[in-house]
């Protein structure tokens, strides 16, 4: 990276205008990612310009478009909605409005264009631009425009970034606005759920998605729901007979509720539409329980955005930025968007066209089609949904063989859904699932017993862990452990938990010299809020803890805002990973997060300073100052108060804040539940097969390094590693990978908090094509 490409970033913008508008249905972070195309185009030196009420702005011109400042866009990233507005627009659909829009962007000198909405939208944004040089030469022909300023605006860069709560663009996995919504219907779901229980109801919820089942899909594998009805593939044609038998199978096993869940534009395999009311009626009159109907509504796009949508959207923006200001006439517009952990840019047309194939699709009734298209998340979710809701546990006990489930480390919310999914899975594969209390220590004192379905019920909303967990670790009761592996007849066992699990793993495989007992496959699912467990991007319970910060932060950042000239600093855990402090930073909108990964000096506290007393002189007269657990043990919390509260005198106010154990405990978030869930069912699929490959005369024996491994989530796929390869990626003094990939992410941070600092543009997403992503690794 040569001080050269640093310094382009600074200027890449120089001379160059760019506009954002946001169009369509509202979406929670769409602020976020506006925010972002504001500050750090201004970073490099471009100008900015809000279009305010969408396209309907872009036609009508004047005071709807405004140029932008650094600080106008402050305190906008804890909002819902969208602050600059959106509004449905009739006239740009009409050539003679684009003609008007096209007239206002030339007359401003703005040829960088980012769009923030749903496919419609990006559609729109796309003919624009195609025909951008009719529209000019028109103008020019009318008088509209001088033949000069035709020429300094000749061609029209299009960015889009997708904002929709139904997750139905086709190229992104994830859209801004999708986690949020699934927040909301979470919330509400759990409240349901309490009293369902205490009257023994069933309840039938309507979830938003015309076309798109996402948000259905997901909510039913995040609550454990019965049945669920999407667009995109819909029941067989029995389903009446067969849902009735599921709720009373439920009820018999000794559940007191049943949740259905419907999509807006669920159908049966006719197209014909099957509403909320009909599923409530089929229930009252063929089985008579108490029914009740609850559509969600517009409740779905309200709130605050999740952490992970702020951050989606602030990381989405730099992107678009990026791409608008490398844009050349022959660059297709494009979209950004995330695959895996991954910024992505695919071609604006090439996804809208397959999120147009789906809809072909379903309306031919290719209903097998529409799935696929959708990618291979949907499919995976789909997957695992079916298994836990409609595969009946063997009734006979046969019992192919016998697996164990543990957790270790500290609690983590999440752990529980993990916990559930393990048994579920494992019973419905004809094993004997066995739970252990309180981890290796549990284990060496045998305080195992066996689970059976409803074991498990009602845990996945739950957060903690239920089972019990200890740091313990095994080494010095390998003895007592591998008499109960025996004693109990354990063949596999599943660990969930930090890095004592990670550790734990490795302490066995070392014992398996000296036992054979320990000759048995184990897998360790990431489940921590510290997010450190090496081979894993994500662990099990951080995205819950990201929130708990987030929120605690908002509230803090209200106060300052309110007594002005205040500084918090806010300690977060996390050990020595400062994942938590880095991304609670991104999400809250910190001026400066410290970590242990990057070391800093006193100069660096100095020019932290330095930069408050210079915000304090600005509109935005509060700090937020965020410090990782262990990120330094001489400059520890107290010594950056001190110093912050000396060198502030006069200036600024300072107050610290340690959030400590709350963010372990909370119920856990959508995407935790989701994680946990597929981990949990992905790590028993792979067990009960290596159990069968390990099977040798009447007993297993596995010794191979392959039969000990994490399962983790790296970048777009679910892989498992044996622990004994992750050895060398470890920092085991300081109980942290060696390589991180969210450190890439910290420059964004800081640039959005107005550092003058070099934004590494090696990192960059190159354009890539749809079909390749649908072929390629399987994502989560």
């Amino acid at each position: 990276m040569t001080h050269e490409e640093h310094h382009a970033a600074k200027t890449l913008g120089i001379g160059k205008a760019i506009a954002v508008l946001t169009s369509g249905g509202d979406a929670q972070g769409m602020n976020a990612a506006v925010r972002a195309v504001v500050r750090v185009g201004i970073f490099t030196g471009a100008r900015v310009f809000f279009v305010h009420e969408g396209y309907q702005g872009l036609v009508d011109g004047g005071e709807h478009i405004r140029e932008a400042s650094w600080e106008s866009v402050s305190m906008m990233l804890q909002l819902g909605g969208t602050v600059i507005g959106s509004a449905r627009c009739k006239d740009f659909r009409e050539r003679e409005g684009r003609l008007r829009a096209a007239q206002n962007l030339v007359k401003r000198g703005i040829t960088n264009l980012c769009v923030i909405g749903g496919d419609g939208s990006l559609t729109g944004a796309d003919t624009f631009r195609s025909e951008w040089s009719d529209l000019l030469s028109d103008l020019q022909k009318a008088g509209k425009i001088t033949a000069e300023e035709a020429k300094k605006s000749s061609y029209l860069n299009i960015v889009g970034l997708v904002g929709s709560i139904d997750n139905d663009f086709c190229g992104t996995d994830m859209t801004i606005g999708t986690d949020s919504a699934l927040h909301r219907i979470i919330e509400i779901v759990d409240a349901i759920t309490t009293t369902a229980q205490s009257h023994q109801r069933t309840f039938v919820l309507e979830v938003m998605g015309r076309h798109c089942g996402y948000l259905a899909l997901v909510t039913s594998l995040s609550c454990g729901a019965d049945w669920v009805f999407i667009p995109e593939c819909p029941p067989d044609d029995d389903w009446e007979e067969h849902l009735c038998r599921r709720l009373s199978e439920t009820r018999t096993r000794g559940s007191r509720l049943n949740i259905i869940i419907v999509a807006e534009g669920a159908i049966d395999k006719n197209g014909k539409p099957i509403t909320s009311e009909d599923v409530k009626n089929l229930v009252v009159k063929r089985l008579g329980y108490d029914t009740r109907v609850t559509v969600l509504g517009h409740v779905q796009r309200g709130g605050t955005p999740s952490a992970f949508d702020r951050i989606l959207g602030s990381r989405m923006g730099v992107e678009a930025v990026m791409a608008l200001l490398e844009g050349t006439p022959d660059t297709p517009a494009c979209v950004v968007s995330l695959s895996g952990n991954q910024a992505v840019r695919l071609p604006l047309m090439e996804c809208v066209q397959v999120t147009k194939d789906v809809t072909t699709a379903m309306n031919e009734k290719k209903f097998d089609e529409a799935m696929k298209l959708r990618g291979r998340s949907f499919m995976n979710n789909w997957e695992v949904y079916k298994l836990l809701a409609h595969v009946r546990p063997p009734v006979s006990k046969t019992g192919l063989h016998t697996v164990a489930v543990m957790n270790v480390g500290a609690p983590a919310a999440g752990m529980n859904a993990a916990v559930r999914s393990t048994v579920r899975i494992g019973l419905i594969q004809g094993n004997r699932v066995l739970v252990v209390h309180d981890g290796f220590e549990g284990l060496a004192k045998g305080q195992i017993e066996e689970a059976g379905w409803s074991y498990v019920g009602g845990w996945i909303g739950q957060g903690g862990s239920k089972l019990g967990t200890k740091r313990t670790l095994p080494k010095k009761n390998l003895e007592q452990i591998s008499a109960n592996i025996t004693k109990f007849n354990i063949q596999g066992l599943v660990i969930i938990g930090g890095f004592e699990a990670y550790t734990g793993g490795l302490e066995l495989m070392e014992g398996r010299k000296q036992y054979d007992e320990l000759c048995i496959p184990f897998v360790v699912i990431p489940a921590t809020v510290s997010n450190n467990v090496p081979g894993s991007d994500f662990s099990v319970g951080a995205d819950t803890a990201l929130n708990t910060i987030c929120t605690t932060c908002d509230r803090i950042k209200q106060s300052a805002a309110g007594t002005k000239r205040r500084v918090f600093i806010i300690e977060t855990m996390g050990g020595y990973c400062g994942y938590l402090a880095t991304m609670a930073g991104l999400a809250a909108g910190a001026d400066a997060a410290y970590i242990f990964e990057e070391p800093f000096t006193i100069r660096d506290l100095q020019a932290n300073v330095e930069h408050l007393v210079q915000k304090m002189k600005t509109t935005v007269k509060r700090g937020l100052v965020l410090r990782n657990e262990k990120c330094n043990e001489n400059y520890t919390t107290d010594f950056i108060f001190n110093l912050y509260s000396e060198e502030g005198k006069g200036i600024f106010d300072s107050r610290k804040n340690v959030l400590g154990h709350m963010q372990q405990g909370g119920s856990p978030t959508p995407f935790d539940r989701n994680f946990a869930t597929k981990m949990g069912a992905k790590a028993m699929n792979w067990m009960t097969e290596k159990i069968k490959e390990s099977y040798r005369n009447g007993r297993i024996f596995a010794n191979t390094p392959d039969s000990g491994c994490v399962l983790g989530m790296r970048k777009r796929s679910l892989v498992f590693q044996p622990v004994t390869e992750l050895k060398e990626q470890t920092d085991f003094e300081h109980r942290i990978p060696k390589e991180q990939w969210w450190l890439k992410l910290r420059p964004i941070l800081k640039i959005l908090a107005k550092y003058e600092i070099d934004l590494d543009t090696s990192e960059h997403a190159h354009l890539e094509h749809i079909s390749r992503k649908r072929s390629g690794e399987a994502p989560v």
